[in-house]
């Protein structure tokens, strides 16, 4: 049974088409949020690189190792300088993570990029990145391929939604 409306006629032509170009913007930003959280990953790495060589600055001047001294200080009966020890070994845990997901996503091919970012993701910086971001439109053959991507997928879950009533529609009416 198709639509007796002209919206409806309207809407049954042309929703597989709206949803494929909905699909396509939609996925096409992909490349783009994940530079633009890529940046920010740095920034957060950069400054976590800066915090952790002051802290081992400062605990390198007791005449022992960094790692030493931050477990003996995890050790002490002063809560202070036993936080401060644990500050020290978690923020090199920061750098060592923050590090990876930032060589991981770097050097991930077009295609497993989207798996490496959900992977590794920092949602401290994918917040951030979230709240700062302003779609684009790409230009790039991965935003293509992205966009192309967006819109096989939009239009088969389309299908997928549509295809039931579509057959119910369809079905002569018992007499």
């Amino acid at each position: 049974m198709k639509p007796t409306s002209a919206i409806g006629r309207w809407f049954d032509r042309w929703a597989d088409r709206i949803a494929c170009v909905i699909g396509a913007v939609l996925a096409a930003q992909g490349p783009s949020f994940m530079l633009q959280y890529l940046q920010r990953l740095g920034g957060h790495l950069d400054e976590a690189r800066r915090q952790l060589a002051l802290l081992v600055s400062a605990a390198e001047k007791s005449g022992r190792p960094w790692r030493e001294w931050a477990e003996s200080a995890q050790a002490n009966s002063d809560a202070a300088v036993a936080e401060l020890g644990k500050v020290i070994i978690d923020s090199h845990a920061r750098v060592e993570h923050l590090q990876q997901a930032h060589d991981s996503l770097a050097q991930a091919s077009v295609f497993s990029r989207p798996i490496v970012f959900l992977r590794d993701l920092d949602t401290q910086v994918f917040s951030g990145t979230w709240s700062d971001y302003s779609p684009t439109v790409p230009t790039t053959v991965e935003g293509a391929v992205y966009a192309f991507v967006g819109m096989v997928l939009a239009w088969s879950l389309y299908s997928l939604l549509t295809e039931p009533a579509r057959r119910l529609a369809s079905r002569p009416a018992a007499a």
